[in-house]
Order: structure tokens, then C-alpha cells, then sequence
């Protein structure tokens, strides 16, 4: 079996709650977001994961053909349907659920040390 593509997401805001801003890594290219408007870093967070979804559809990748890595527990945790979710997780949630078809996709729990989109926003601060 090939491997699984693996997407990275991260999100965050300057400061919290403030401008959101993203990123997700694939295939060795950043896509980068930084004009989404005010939010908490959970709320960016949950961006950030709907972007590499919507990525993976783009993408027509197969379930078994991609992976979703992030460094934000408590939002993998939500939308894998292992914690609650709670005010807006909730409308993100089930935002993620309906590009699924009602199933969560492959998301995968990294380090924030491991995690592309993280260094790649983090870079772009660094500018």
C-alpha cells in the first residue's frame, strides 16, 4: 500500500482573540492565510482544518490516501468526536463533518516541532 499523503494544518491569531491566520503544508507547498477576519486561536485552529479537508477534496484523494497532522489536541480531539465542542467548535465541527459526508477524516495528532504549517507560519512572522 503507498504511502498517505500527509497535509499539515495550523492556525493561530495575534493576539488571542485577534487576526486569525493559517496555514497548511502538502506536498512540500504552503498555502497561507492571513486574511480571516478576528477570532480565538481555537477558532483558527478549526480553520486551519477545514482548509487541508477541503485541500484532500481538491485534491481527490481517497480516505485512505491522506492523513491530517496538527499540533492543536483540543481541536483534534473535538473533531474526532472524543472531547465536546462547545460554542462555535460546534458549527466547525459540523462544517467538517458535511465535506465528509457526515465522517470525520483522518486526523492525526504531531508535535509542534513536526508540524510544517506551524514552521511555515512561524517563518512568515519571522519576515
Amino acid at each position: 500500500m503507498p504511502a498517505r499523503l500527509k497535509i499539515f494544518f495550523d492556525g493561530g491569531c495575534r493576539p488571542n482573540p485577534g487576526a486569525m491566520e493559517i496555514a497548511v503544508v502538502a506536498r512540500g507547498a504552503v498555502r497561507l492565510h492571513t486574511d480571516l477576519g478576528e477570532g480565538s486561536s481555537m477558532d483558527a485552529e478549526w480553520h486551519a482544518l477545514i482548509a487541508a479537508a477541503r485541500l484532500a477534496i481538491a485534491l481527490e484523494l481517497r480516505r485512505d490516501g491522506y492523513v491530517l497532522l496538527g499540533d492543536a489536541v483540543a481541536v483534534i480531539a473535538q473533531a474526532n468526536g472524543t472531547q465536546p465542542c462547545r460554542g462555535s467548535g460546534e458549527t466547525h465541527r459540523a462544517t467538517l463533518l458535511a465535506l465528509g459526508n457526515g465522517r470525520v477524516p483522518p486526523i492525526r495528532y504531531i508535535k509542534r516541532t513536526q508540524n510544517l504549517a506551524g514552521i511555515a507560519l512561524s517563518r512568515h512572522h519571522q519576515r
